[in-house]
Parts: structure tokens; sequence; C-alpha cells
């Protein structure tokens, strides 16, 4: 990652182990303590989030001067885990729904 080493250096306060970020490291921490590190450290900024399944959300955590992303998942016993991250996150549009009529005007 370009600029990922800051996402590192978080991850590396919380306690993980980061030779190579895998999709099986998954980083977790009490969640006001993570969003703070995100929050505070990173600068990253909560894009958006879902329900995943009762008792938990998911949650996109971008750094925009970065580009670098993160998606975390709260659960609502107070703890959240990074369970992905990347780079080069870029925002889009929503694109037209193919199924909706044309307005008519």
């Amino acid at each position: 990652m370009k600029h990922g080493s800051a996402i590192f250096a978080v991850l590396a306060c919380l306690g993980a182990t980061v030779a190579h970020a895998q999709m099986s490291d998954v980083t977790c921490d009490d969640s006001a303590a993570l969003h703070r590190q995100l929050s505070g450290t990173l600068g990253a900024e909560r894009q958006g989030w879902g329900v995943r399944e009762p008792g938990a959300v998911l949650e996109i955590w971008i750094v925009g001067h970065t580009g670098d992303w993160m998606m975390v998942q709260r659960y609502a016993n107070g703890t959240s885990c990074i369970v992905a991250l990347g780079e080069d996150w870029e925002q889009s549009r929503p694109l037209a729904d193919p199924l909706r009529e044309p307005s008519k005007g």
C-alpha cells in the first residue's frame, strides 16, 4: 500500500502482528477505542454502514487524503474488528436503477 503505513501503525497500536495484512488477520478492540484510533490517528471518517446480521453492523471508514479504507464489523457487545482494508478508494455516484421507468417530462 502506498499510504498503508498509517493503517499498519494503528494495527500495531492495537496489538496486531502485521507482517502481511491478510484476511485471516482480524484486529479487534473495544469499539470506542478502535473508532478513536481510526478517526484520531488516521484521520479516517465513517462513510457508511449497514446491518450484517442481528447484533452486527459493517462500517466503511475512509482516509480521504490517502484513499486508504477499512471495513469494520461492530458488534452489540461493544467490540469492533477490522475485517478488511485496502487502498485507492474511489467514491462514485449512485448508478441509475435499470428497473425504474424513466421520468416522463
